[in-house]
């Protein structure tokens, strides 16, 4: 289920050059998951930009995002006090049901946000979390120091060797990660196919990202091979078990 509504921009502020971080005030109450997206009307656009959920409350809601076309440019010159038409709660987000005694988190570039509030919830629960980070250099770091106030182990891997360990996360993950027993990633396709045959035995589940259409379901045009058949991001997923993953 998701609701449509109208939101109050409360802050909207740059992280690094490309990455931004927006504050909006309303109803959250359909925001059940870590993982879970909005989809936003923008003036002028036709299609909605689909955002994921980094964090909320029950007045607030957290989106970070990266500007990377016309339509998130826009988006980081909005003001406070401006408003938004959102639909909420789209998506099947991360589930924490499982016997994960010492989990792992791993995000790339924007794939990191929606894996604040997931460390959130298992840190709330007592686990101890390891998390892995990875950009192509220092300068797109964020919300490393965020990750460790939850009390996080925090690892940055950085393609070009300017901070943390030079590589990529599985790179990060096979020098510095501790055993674990069960993995949540998002970031973009060939991190998570590679982070998938970096772990034979070990579960996790995979949050996608890719372009949408509808971001409900409607027009199918972001789907995924399955063990199952074709399920579509906006719907089924954007999370899904690694087992099932037709590569």
């Amino acid at each position: 289920m998701y609701k449509k509504g109208i939101y109050e921009i409360l802050r909207n502020e740059p992280l690094t050059d490309a990455v931004w971080r927006m504050v909006l005030g309303g109803d959250t109450e359909w925001i059940t998951r870590p993982g879970q997206f909005v989809n936003i009307a923008l003036e002028g656009r036709y299609l909605r930009r689909p955002i994921s959920v980094c964090d909320w409350d029950g007045r607030t809601l957290t989106l970070i995002y990266k500007v990377v076309g016309d339509g998130t440019a826009q988006m980081s010159r909005m003001q406070p006090g401006q408003r938004l038409d959102l639909l909420t709660g789209l998506g099947n987000g991360f589930s924490t049901r499982n016997e994960a005694h010492r989990p792992l988190l791993v995000g790339g570039g924007v794939g990191v946000p929606p894996l604040y509030a997931l460390a959130r919830e298992l840190r709330g629960r007592g686990l101890p979390v390891e998390v892995v980070l990875g950009f192509n250099t220092a300068r797109e770091l964020f919300y490393a120091d965020e990750f460790r106030a939850l009390g996080c182990n925090v690892h940055i891997a950085t393609a070009d060797g300017s901070l943390g360990v030079k590589g990529f996360v599985t790179t990060a993950i096979a020098a510095e990660v501790p055993a674990f027993d069960y993995f949540y990633a998002c970031g973009p396709l060939p991190m998570l196919r590679a982070l998938c045959e970096a772990t034979p035995g070990v579960s996790g589940q995979l949050s996608f990202e890719e372009r949408m259409g509808c971001g409900f379901g409607g027009c199918m045009g972001c789907s995924c091979k399955t063990l199952t058949g074709n399920k579509r991001i906006c719907k089924e997923g954007p999370v899904l078990l690694k087992e099932e993953i037709l590569w």
